[in-house]
């Protein structure tokens, strides 16, 4: 049994030797050798060695994808269910109010104070429209402590054509416009010592009445598709009760191209102007006036990502019709903005100048009381640097912050004309209640900034302020010009009837010239000026509205409720508390 268990495990050793024999490659100087197996075997289990090599496939099938087609066997199933309907949120829906083409308004208050308004419109059958516009403000005075007269009113009529299609727009304009005034700001230093009798007869001797007329003929045109963009054109027609008269075109055409990719914009600019004024101050001789301003403002804009910046220069030559000297001027023109945080936050900043055609109707509509006697010249903005942030605080909060330097060569500012008992011109302005303009070169540095806000539909709020401090090279202060600036404003619906709202207004001190009498024993007497200081003011208003129905609304002003008897230009106090009751009634043809 021992020799039969030996020669098996010698058979078996054989085989083994036998098959690693063959595994290995053939070494012709290994021996044979004879072993004996006295042991029995007890075989163990090495670790697997696992080949670290990718092997290569040479069938191309396995790359190939198999088309799969699926069979579907669809049939009928017969269902029950029933699926339960939803039921929409409720949506607030306010009713859409309907809108009208024209309108009427009248309202009445004291001081014999009137406001009415006519707007009407019709589209004619050829697409085309036609328009018109009446205005009348008017006042019967009243202040208290006035010798003078201090009635006042301005109407006026514009009547408008055109028509309006996608690539094509026009129309043409024609307009005139009557005002009335009186200088009513006397001063009564100059008659306070008089006895009743000459007291009187001074003041009937003053014909304090200022009348303006204005025609006015214009046109607009705008071309979608085109190298013109747009352009416009107006000529005023100006005079005033003293034989003086002013004309004056303005034309803007402004034409946009591309350029190697890029969008090019020119803006031309062709301002004449022409006047005379039959007397100066002293009413000795004609005063005359006329200048033809010529400009070219070419630019274009880069866009990328976030930031925008619009490249530009402005080239403009003017040149003196009646006296003066032509010049030529050249001025920066670049704007950029960058969106720091999207809509939330944009910066923005700008250098830009331009000549500017100064006018006596501008002048007039800014100061009723100036005399007929003025200087009329262009005033030079050399440049107008800012940097500013605007944005947003939440979703209905607005803001905008700047701040600027602006100089200006030939800044016009009011100053009060002078008075004196031996001037020759004996007209209603000469008696030191009507106001010159004056020129200088300014320096001016100012801060603004702006809140608007829209708590809700119904509730809308917004404040403003500007501080500036100006810096004169001749002149001795910056006659009129305030320092400080603020306003604000409240509107909000109370109901779906009832509407209200009310803005103030701040102005502070200015400066500007008073009379001071230089000798009592003389007659009459004679004066000299000195420096003074206009008190700031404030101006508080109100409204409240009742819309009847959608064609009638019933209103309520309230004007200077503080009733203060402030003092827009010196010795010119405004009234007091003022209520105004009327209605609008809208309607359609």
């Amino acid at each position: 049994m021992k020799i039969n268990f030996q020669y098996k495990i010698a058979i078996v050793t054989v085989l083994l030797g036998t098959q690693i024999n063959f595994a290995q490659k053939k070494d012709e100087n290994i021996g044979t050798e004879v072993v004996n197996v006295v042991k029995p075997y007890t075989p163990t289990i090495s670790d697997a060695f696992k080949v670290k090599e990718t092997p290569s496939l040479e069938d191309d099938d396995n790359t190939k994808k198999e088309n799969i087609q699926y069979n579907i066997f669809s049939f009928p199933v017969a269902s029950t269910f029933t699926p339960s309907k939803g039921k929409a949120a409720g949506v607030d829906k306010g009713k859409q109010e309907k809108l009208y083409s024209n309108y009427a308004t009248l309202a009445a208050g004291n001081y014999g104070n009137i406001n009415a308004e006519l707007f009407v419109t019709q589209t004619l059958e050829s697409g085309d429209y036609v328009g018109a516009m009446l205005r009348h403000l008017s006042s019967q005075g009243g202040i208290k402590d006035l010798d003078l007269d201090d009635k006042f009113s301005n109407s006026s009529i514009d009547l408008t054509y055109g028509s309006k299609s996608r690539n094509l727009s026009w129309n043409a304009d024609l307009g005139y416009q009557h005002q009335m005034y009186n200088w009513y700001g006397l001063n009564p230093l100059f008659y306070e010592n008089f006895i009743p009798a000459d007291k009187d007869a001074f003041i009937n001797g003053i014909d304090s009445k200022q009348t303006y007329q204005t025609i006015s003929l214009g046109g607009r045109l705008a071309l979608g598709e085109s190298v013109l963009k747009e352009a416009t054109i107006k000529f005023n027609r100006f005079s005033d009760a003293f034989s003086s008269g002013e004309n004056r075109l303005v034309a803007k055409p402004s034409l946009a191209f591309d350029v190697m990719d890029e969008k090019i914009k020119v803006d031309f600019v062709f301002d004449y102007i022409n006047g005379k004024f039959d007397k100066d101050y002293n009413g000795i001789t004609e005063l005359k006036y006329g200048y033809t301003n010529v400009g070219m403002k070419p630019s274009f804009q880069i866009n990328k990502d976030d930031l925008s910046v619009n490249l530009g220069v402005g080239f403009f030559y003017s040149m003196a019709t009646e006296s003066g000297k032509n010049k030529f001027f050249i001025y920066p023109n670049i704007t950029a903005s960058y969106k720091v945080v999207g809509d939330l936050m944009v910066a923005y900043a700008g250098a830009e100048g331009a000549l500017k055609q100064n006018s006596y109707q501008e002048f007039v509509q800014e100061n009723f009381f100036v005399s007929p006697t003025l200087g009329i010249g262009p005033t030079d903005q050399k440049f107008d640097i800012y940097v500013g942030l605007k944005g947003k605080l939440a979703n209905t909060i607005g803001y905008n912050i700047r701040g600027s330097l602006m100089n200006e060569g030939g800044k016009p500012m009011f100053l009060r004309n002078e008075f004196s008992h031996y001037n020759t011109n004996k007209n209603g302005y000469a008696y030191g209640n009507s106001f010159n303009v004056v020129y200088d070169d300014v320096k001016i540095v100012s801060f603004y900034g702006e809140l608007k806000a829209d708590f809700s539909k119904n509730v809308s709020f917004g404040v403003n302020g500007t501080f500036s401090s100006y810096t004169t090279d001749i002149q001795e202060e910056a006659w009129n010009l305030p320092a400080l600036k603020l306003g604000a404003n409240l509107d909000f619906n109370i109901t779906d009837k009832w509407y209200a709202g009310t803005s103030v207004f701040f102005v502070g001190e200015r400066k500007d010239l008073k009379f001071v009498q230089t000798a009592l024993a003389i007659f009459p007497p004679t004066y000299t000026t000195e420096t003074t200081t206009l008190d700031s003011y404030f101006d508080l208003n109100a409204h409240i509205g009742f819309k009847y129905n959608e064609r009638l609304t019933f209103f309520l002003k309230g004007n200077n409720l503080a009733n203060q008897s402030y003092q827009r230009w010196i010795n010119y106090p405004v009234q007091g508390v003022q209520g105004l009751l009327g209605a609008n009634y809208k309607f359609d043809f």
